[in-house]
């Protein structure tokens, strides 16, 4: 594998063809230069280019010399169309070429941290991630704190979440934090409970929920703003360790095919590091960021924009995850009589939001998971009477009343969704809602049909943040080794080209970026996703053994598959 940030690299792949060698133009006889004709610098050829224009394929695209793409069309009229004498062919070898794949909902820091941390996303029980942990603290032993991410207990042997009593051999000194995969929710141990001053006493702050056992003592399982003190007892990383870790997200994200993410929960403070990263060529992705609200106003991070930086959103949080039981419900969980979720803004808080986004002319992206939670931004907006330009985004959309789900494109708001959440939310989601619910849940193809533009992302690190496990998802339905299950309602299952629409044209559009990306047209940028295969036809399961051949962006090949 090779990470390559710069034009010239595009020679280890290619070789200048001059339009007058027909073996590589494929032109039966040269054609004489043409100066009337635009200029190429770079040509992709010899293989299907998917253009995300319907179903239609080219063989060629020809660009200009900043990246933007001049003509498509067939090799046999490229040298017709296009001067080619000074450029560089980059050779496709039958390999599938489709509009650059951008994930709509991705934590880039915490892609490049899961990278260089403890990593609890293959384990399968709580005895396993003990062990684990346990020799990572053996490891470790110089490290104050004990940390990992990733666990999620659906499926494990034991049929419940870990515990701080689970954790007590490891160490009754050394604070233990593990959080789980969705984010919104983490186990600590005795120590880290301690050291965050939390009690029997201590009451669930808003927002928050703390897990107890039938004494009422906290079993050390957090969610959402109850993990706010255990968080407290962490130092913040220095600027070196999250360039490291931003730059370990893009060499992984770029070796899976991406070429942008919409990129959430961006602390403020890490705008002019994502700029002076972007400007040295340590940061390859296209990236249009949603700040962490809690941080610096919106106006500071416009100043530390790039030619592949845009920052003009807010992330809003309504609610907290469904699997961790924080996504606020209109009707109590079915498996928790007890508990509706977490409310983490009030509607009057939000309708203020909404209000400054207006007057600011900033975009906002709300994370909603729960009926109830999407419902109070349906309300909000529609109350505030704002108007489809904003292009405002529910961030996750995940489980709406059946009643609500026309009023996403009818009120013009972007629905960004996860296809992987459902694959892995459905093994136990039925216990949470109960059937008749899921037939709101993870409804790509309903809100497609309703009109509403359908954002796809992966949500990475919460899941694995593969661009072929999210077009699976979305075109399949079905588990990674092909399983359904009852209430998976695979009547939302989408058709190739809806799929391919949910990772070019559709985070284009929510993005405002339309006009430069999307699809593979005449004026738009070189972005580009090659496969080894053809995603539009092979059989469902042969997406997944897909394989990265090449990822360009802005023309440039920014990463190769190794010969």
């Amino acid at each position: 594998m090779k990470r390559l940030f710069c034009a010239a690299s595009v020679a280890l792949l290619s070789a200048c063809a001059p339009s007058s060698d027909p073996a590589a133009t494929g032109s039966e006889t040269p054609v004489a230069a043409d100066e009337s004709r635009p200029v190429a610098a770079r040509v992709f050829t010899s293989g299907t280019i998917y253009t995300g224009l319907g179903d239609a394929t080219v063989d060629t695209v020809a660009l200009d010399g900043d990246g933007r793409i001049l003509w498509t069309g067939s090799v046999d009229d490229l040298d017709s169309e296009i001067a080619t004498e000074d450029a560089e062919f980059v050779f496709l070898n039958n390999a599938f070429m489709y509009p650059g794949f951008t994930d709509g909902h991705a934590h880039l820091l915490g892609i490049g941290q899961r990278e260089l941390t403890l990593d609890l996303s293959n384990v399968s029980s709580v005895s396993e991630l003990v062990s684990r942990v346990s020799a990572e603290a053996d490891e470790n032993v110089d490290a104050s704190i004990i940390y990992g991410r990733g666990w999620i207990e659906t499926g494990w042997p034991e049929g419940r979440m870990p515990m701080a009593s689970d954790l007590a051999d490891i160490s009754s000194e050394r604070p233990i934090i593990l959080v789980r995969a969705d984010g919104h929710a983490l186990v600590a141990n005795e120590a880290a409970l301690a050291a965050a001053g939390i009690t029997a006493d201590t009451p669930d702050p808003d927002g928050g929920h703390i897990e107890r056992d039938d004494e009422g003592n906290a079993t050390g399982v957090l969610v959402d703003n109850a993990m706010n003190s255990v968080w407290a007892l962490m130092a913040s990383p220095s600027e070196d360790e999250r360039r490291t870790a931003y730059v370990e997200a893009g060499d992984v994200y770029t070796s899976r095919g991406w070429t942008g993410v919409h990129n959430m929960s961006v602390n403020p403070q890490d705008a002019p590091l994502l700029q002076s990263m972007s400007n040295d060529g340590e940061m390859p992705l296209r990236l249009w960021n949603a700040f962490d609200v809690s941080g610096a106003g919106i106006a500071s991070g416009r100043e530390y924009e790039t030619d592949t930086i845009t920052n003009r959103a807010v992330k809003l949080y309504m609610d907290g995850a469904l699997g961790s039981r924080g996504a606020l419900l209109l009707e109590p969980y079915s498996d928790r009589p007890e508990l509706t979720g977490l409310s983490l803004m009030s509607p009057e808080d939000l309708s203020s939001a909404m209000a400054d986004a207006d007057a600011g002319g900033y975009q906002l992206a709300i994370h909603a998971i729960g009926d109830k939670a999407n419902r109070r931004i349906l309300d909000a907006f529609e109350a505030g009477d704002y108007g489809p330009g904003l292009r405002w985004r529910i961030e996750h959309t995940q489980v709406l009343a059946v009643s609500d789900l026309a009023r996403v494109g009818a009120l013009g708001l972007i629905a960004s969704m996860q296809p992987s959440h459902a694959i892995g939310d459905l093994k136990f989601a039925p216990d949470r809602l109960g059937m008749d619910r899921l037939a709101g849940a993870y409804a790509w193809k309903t809100l497609l049909d309703d009109g509403a533009v359908v954002v796809g992302g992966s949500d990475a690190p919460v899941e694995v943040g593969s661009p072929l496990i999210e077009f699976y998802a979305a075109v399949a339905r079905r588990d990674l080794q092909g399983g359904s299950g009852e209430g998976w309602h695979p009547e939302e299952a989408l058709s190739r080209e809806q799929a391919l629409t949910l990772f070019t044209s559709a985070p284009a559009f929510a993005s405002f970026m339309e006009d430069d990306l999307g699809t593979i047209e005449p004026g738009k940028l070189g972005d580009f996703t090659v496969f080894d295969r053809d995603l539009m036809t092979v059989p469902e399961p042969e997406i997944l053994e897909a394989k990265t051949v090449m990822t360009v962006i802005g023309g440039d090949v920014v990463w190769q598959q190794d010969n």
